[in-house]
């Protein structure tokens, strides 16, 4: 609001903050861009008012939103401003009845008329333009020297050079004209695009800078609707013109009053004078809280002093509302809270089309909602904020993650050069709670059978590579083998972006220390690399090691790991490939880890989408679960070196066991066996165990679905089974001397009886 700010449209003040001076600019209203790096007449003006105010260190416009150029930024053009200034005074200089009345002449004319246009109004406009026709005047003159005989016009020349050099050596001295140089063959006067490499601003957060399409599609069939939790009202349509549906979100803050709008705008304008620093996005969950506080307390003052009633509940509501559009991400925070958003691509140039996701039922969407390039700006600001990492053009790539209310998610952004129209981003996200074998099973990604074997696997201490191509599931899959994990054993988590649940592990008591690593594509940082970060666990006691992907020299440090690992603690990690040779074959030929050291590796699970036949739909599943033997030399697939467990059968849509694992023909299961009393060289044992472990989880599964309790599938209450069946199994051990299989499952469906019950609403 211009009144709230004390400005008119086009007026200016100067604001001491600090140690700051600052230039402010009222645009509100204004048809000219708030844009130094885009609008020559906005340079103009800029300039004109830094001649009268040479201290300034920073320059803002106020718009719709804050433009703020940094102290480096001023000060490009404050030393065009102070040339401009120093030749104003010098104006004599330029007289053309002074330098050439001794030879009038039309032509001498005309050149010193358009020397005085360029220092008067194109050194302000466009400096770097100004220089350039400088330049290519001087050469001009000199040509036009070496052809001149009248030793008059020669002299009248030799002046109009002497001024036109010494602007020119005014302009050399400037750090703009320093940094442009390299970029100035073929350059053409007006073109701004150097501009947009020297000026930047930083633009805080505004409120609903995003633009949604708020109207149904006309044609639209609605084939779903729910609400989120705050109220967002979330519509799936099928529309003609495409195969792919629209998910259609109405967020609350699209459906205020309008005294609502004002108050926000009004809280919005105050709150936004604060720039949040490094240190406070360190801890984004206490500053949002810090944040929500400021923002209650003023929106309840500007309330009061409206005259306007409203409920404690609302006060609440417009605060989330204001957090979300200042220190936030604004929409992508709604849309991250829907469950069933898996993915979200915002492509460059924002703006111009819309947001994309994947959706868990609905699959490919897009959606009403197109982020400006305001709003892509902000987020990359504040990303960089959030990591501590560069976006630029020597880094333009960003990956990171965010913790927001109700949802966590992994983002990659990708800016200039890499992405020559500006900023593009994908967001990830991960669900609430850990991914689990039984949720898994639930979602027909693995069966009961493979859950058993991986269980079996885990507590042997075996080393595990999970597979598969993109979005298939690799991340949240190791997330589960975590949980089986026993919370007596220690974990160490290696991740360049966070997106193990190590959080969420820690508070249902797990012994886990994550550590963070330098991105395989960022430079420039003070992480340290990720395969230092692997040496170092090596060195922080007795611990499982698990790595959230392999993917460059940390392969070498991973194996490392897994040789000293080996028989003493689960080591696992992700990487891409669709099939254990795929494996084998980026571990050794691309990540040059030696074949020998990849017998390290005891086992390879496999998950790739599995797609319709029409190409429309696509779901996640395990497709193989194969052992590596140790017995090869070169090619462990011509000689035998891999020996599945289990593979997907596409007509059952399901897991089946192969005849070596039927037949008892695994070397890694005997491997195990052999260092466990019970099953030494007794292989019906080992899979009456393993069968026991399925059968645990399929009865988990189905109480759960029976009693409709889902919670019962989710990491807290997992853990808790896979303890009692420890500790049962245990117990049956020391009373009978063997471990009998019916005893311990009667003993253990007991306790789930028990559990549901006290668990279940009267």
């Amino acid at each position: 609001m211009l009144f709230e700010r004390g400005l008119q449209a086009g007026e200016y003040e100067i604001v001491h903050e600090g140690d700051d001076t600052i230039l402010k600019v009222n645009y509100e209203g204004s048809n000219i861009a708030p844009s130094l790096e885009d609008d020559a007449m906005c340079m103009s003006r800029t300039v004109s008012r830094l001649v009268e105010n040479l201290d300034v260190t920073k320059i803002i416009f106020l718009e719709k939103r804050d433009f703020e150029y940094s102290f480096e930024q001023t000060q490009l053009l404050l030393e065009f401003a102070g040339i401009f200034k120093k030749l104003l005074k010098e104006k004599d200089m330029f007289s053309y009845q002074l330098l050439a009345a001794d030879y009038p002449s039309r032509v001498l004319h005309q050149r010193y008329t358009e020397l005085r246009n360029l220092i008067h109004n194109t050194l302000r406009a466009d400096p770097i333009g100004a220089y350039v026709q400088l330049r290519r005047i001087s050469r001009r003159e000199r040509i036009e020297l070496e052809k001149e005989i009248d030793e008059q016009y020669i002299e009248a020349i030799k002046k109009y050079l002497t001024l036109v050099d010494y602007v020119l050596g005014l302009l050399e001295k400037t750090k703009l004209v320093a940094q442009v140089k390299p970029y100035l063959a073929g350059y053409r006067t007006g073109d701004r695009t150097l501009y947009r490499k020297l000026f930047s601003p930083i633009i805080k957060p505004d409120f609903m800078f995003t633009k949604l399409m708020a109207s149904f599609p006309a044609q639209g069939e609605e084939i779903d609707s729910y609400s989120l939790p705050d109220g967002t009202e979330v519509t799936i349509f099928r529309v003609p013109e495409t195969i792919q549906p629209l998910y259609h979100l109405i967020p609350p803050e699209f459906k205020l009053s309008e005294e609502k709008y004002e108050i926000l705008d009004l809280a919005r304008n105050i709150i936004s004078e604060h720039k949040p620093s490094r240190q406070e996005f360190v801890e984004p969950t206490r500053m949002r809280q810090v944040f929500h506080n400021v923002g209650h307390d003023l929106i309840e003052e500007l309330t009061s002093y409206r005259n306007l009633k409203l409920r404690a509940k609302e006060i609440d509501e417009l605060a989330a509302i204001l957090v979300r559009y200042t220190v936030g991400f604004g929409l992508i925070e709604v849309i991250l809270q829907d469950p069933q958003v898996q993915d979200i691509t915002v492509n460059s140039p924002p703006g111009q089309i819309p947001l994309f996701l994947v959706h868990g039922k609905h699959e490919n969407c897009y959606t009403n909602i197109i982020p400006t390039k305001t709003e892509a700006e902000s987020w990359a600001t504040k990303l960089r904020l959030v990591s501590g990492r560069p976006l630029d053009e020597a880094n333009p790539i960003l990956d990171t993650e965010l913790l927001l209310p109700g949802a966590r998610a992994r983002v990659a952004a990708v800016a200039e050069p890499l992405n020559p129209q500006g900023l593009a981003f994908a967001f990830r996200r991960h669900r609430d709670k850990p991914w689990t074998l039984p949720l898994f099973m639930s979602q027909g990604m693995l069966n009961a059978q493979a859950a058993g074997i991986l269980s079996f696997l885990i507590d042997g201490s075996r080393t595990f590579l999970v597979a598969g191509t993109r979005s298939a599931g690799k991340t949240s899959l190791l997330g589960a083998m975590m949980v089986e994990i026993m919370r007596r054993y220690r974990i160490i988590t290696i991740e360049d972006t966070l997106e193990l649940p190590t959080t969420s592990l820690r508070k249902i008591g797990f012994n886990i220390q994550p550590l963070k690593v330098q991105g395989a594509l960022t430079h420039g940082t003070t992480e340290v690399s990720a395969e230092e970060g692997i040496r170092t666990t090596l060195r922080l006691g007795d611990s499982a090691l698990i790595v959230g992907e392999v993917r460059s020299d940390e392969a070498r440090a991973l194996y490392e790991a897994m040789r000293v690992g080996a028989l003493a603690n689960v080591v696992a990690g992700t990487i891409h490939g669709d099939s254990p040779y795929g494996v084998f074959d980026r571990v050794v030929n691309d990540l040059k880890v030696p074949r020998t050291s990849f017998k390290a590796t005891d086992i390879v699970v496999v998950a790739n989408p599995i797609r319709s036949a029409d190409g429309l739909h696509r779901w996640r599943r395990v497709t193989q679960i194969t052992e590596v033997r140790k017995k090869w030399e070169e090619d462990p697939l011509a000689e035998g070196g891999f020996v599945d467990l289990m593979r997907y059968n596409s007509i059952t849509d399901s897991l089946e066991p192969s005849h070596d694992l039927i037949n008892g023909d695994s070397e890694i299961l005997k491997s195990i066996a052999g260092n466990i009393k019970e099953y030494a060289g007794n292989w019906d044992a080992v899979w009456d165990n393993i069968m026991l472990r399925a059968k645990v989880k399929e009865t988990l599964v189905q109480y759960a679905t029976k009693a409709a309790m889902p919670d019962l599938l989710e990491a807290d209450f997992v853990v808790l089974s896979n303890d009692e069946f420890h500790r049962r199994s245990d117990q049956v051990r020391e009373e009978s001397g063997n471990l009998d299989s019916k005893r311990i499952f009667v003993q253990w469906e007991e306790w789930l009886k028990r559990e549901i019950r006290k668990r279940k609403p009267a």
